[in-house]
């Protein structure tokens, strides 16, 4: 009786997965599925250009809002790197690490990252499937590679913003009482523990890069680079910390043909797109089709932006004497009469110079992944393998390219500190210092030091329960097997 109770909510539930203009509005938002071609086949696509229409789908949402803003300012607005800017109380929840379960960023996040990964399950699960001649066995195999990449990078996202969360590898084609039994854990999941998820992500990459093409279209694309380099991310920051494999797919992206640019500047340079430096960059074309409206997010004088850079940041910038990467990465303007702003004034405002082309329609592209992350990342585990000389070099290697002198870190602690202070002024405002303080364990200390412009603590208080995020309210309303993550 309880199954066929239980049958025609799960029944609606399925049915608002299938339509396009509410996915997302998600039932729960843990799975985004399509169900259009549901036959007793339980063959979902009936042609090769169906397969590429939904991989294609799980590679646009690259272009989503999770990742023309919220990327950044989860990353960096999260970090002592940037204050949130803008008006948005969101934002502010994150800035000052007072973010409640139903904050509409974190909301939306989940929904943004479920999504995908329900799009990417759908083509992993069912490629293989397809009987077009037009699909050849060769691409239905990088198909799956390239989507198991996708997923993992979700994940990734996913497991490093809330700690355990739902691991779910399935679709649903058909529901009936007679396997209401299976389907139910698959449309309400529990939490998956954090190791659960990080071997999950492994076994994607490692699914991944025996299939990915080595040099795509363009690095949009999953390819074997950037599979390598997520795999030495995930094996710096998965507990415990795995060194040598850190170091192992390190070098396997730098054995990839990957080179610095010569010029720091060209890096955000207009025309330098797709470089020999980018692992994994974000391609726009521009226009109303294609145009990237999240640089006009961080850059502006129509209204106050978000994510604006910190006193702090500025301050270690200056005290490097380091005036190529800071020009290169922050540009003042003057905002007299628009806005006002505590951390400082209308005639000198800061605005992020990475990106530069912030008008409407740009054609502005993001790179995720590049070179100089990955040879900081190495340094960081031949450091923590002992070998502090090697470390060195690949520090004085980034630091030569903007005129800097060669580190003076001797001792293995030194240099931990002087890697992760090469990593933030490199990096800057690209969405990395928040998960290098947290994987570090130095979060809870850096952020809590932080001064304003007067050389005052701003008396943040992270604590540990605040490293991660909240489940959504909305999501522990929709699935009773999801719990809460504690303190909040």
């Amino acid at each position: 009786m309880k199954k066929h109770l239980l049958l025609p909510t799960i029944m609606l539930t399925v049915l608002a997965l299938s339509s396009c203009e509410k996915f997302l509005e998600l039932e729960p938002a843990s799975q985004g599925i399509a169900v259009e071609n549901t036959a007793a086949d339980s063959i979902l696509f009936k042609s090769a250009s169906e397969a590429e229409a939904a991989l294609a789908g799980a590679y646009a949402d690259f272009k989503n809002e999770y990742f023309q803003l919220d990327y950044f300012v989860n990353g960096d607005a999260q970090s002592d790197d940037t204050y949130a800017g803008a008006d948005n109380p969101a934002n502010f929840q994150i800035d000052d690490y007072k973010i409640d379960a139903t904050n509409s960023n974190v909301s939306r996040d989940w929904r943004y990252l479920y999504s995908t990964i329900g799009k990417c399950n759908t083509v992993i699960n069912n490629v293989r499937s397809v009987t077009d001649p037009a699909l050849t066995t060769d691409r239905k195999e990088q198909m799956v590679g390239e989507a198991s990449f996708i997923r993992a990078f979700m994940y990734f996202q996913a497991v490093q913003l809330w700690g355990d969360v739902p691991l779910q590898l399935k679709e649903v084609k058909s529901i009936s009482a007679a396997n209401l039994d299976e389907i139910y854990p698959q449309i309400f999941p529990s939490k998956s523990a954090q190791s659960e998820v990080y071997t999950q992500i492994i076994l994607d990459l490692e699914t991944a890069l025996d299939r990915v093409a080595a040099n795509p279209a363009h690095k949009g694309f999953a390819s074997k680079g950037a599979v390598n380099a997520l795999l030495a991310k995930v094996y710096a920051t998965r507990e415990p910390h795995d060194w040598n494999k850190v170091k192992q797919y390190c070098d396997a992206v730098i054995a990839g043909g990957y080179t610095l640019l010569s010029d720091y500047d060209q890096l955000w340079a207009l025309g330098n797109e797709n470089s020999a430096e980018s692992i994994f960059e974000i391609n726009y074309n521009g226009g109303a089709p294609d145009g990237n409206w999240g640089t006009k997010m961080f850059r502006g004088l129509d209204w106050k932006k978000f994510n604006i850079p910190s006193n702090d940041l500025v301050a270690t910038f200056e005290a490097e004497n380091d005036t190529k990467r800071k020009n290169a990465s922050i540009v003042y303007d003057n905002v007299s009469g628009k806005w006002s702003d505590p951390h400082y004034p209308q005639n000198k405002y800061p605005f992020i110079n990475k990106w530069r082309n912030f008008q409407e329609g740009s054609d502005q592209n993001y790179i995720f992944i590049r070179l100089a992350d990955i040879l900081l990342l190495k340094a960081e585990a031949l450091n923590e393998l002992g070998d502090l000389a090697g470390a060195a070099a690949l520090v004085n290697q980034i630091r030569s390219r903007v005129s800097l002198g060669a580190t003076t870190a001797a001792t293995q602690a030194d240099m931990h500190l002087a890697i992760e202070k090469e990593r933030r002024l490199e990096l800057a405002f690209e969405g990395h210092r928040w998960y290098d303080l947290k994987r570090t364990g130095r979060a809870i200390e850096v952020v809590n030091t932080v001064k304003d412009h007067t050389g005052q603590p701003i008396g943040y208080n992270l604590t540990p329960e605040r490293l991660v995020w909240p489940i959504p309210q909305a999501e522990l309303d929709k699935n009773g097997r999801l719990v809460q993550n504690p303190g909040y």
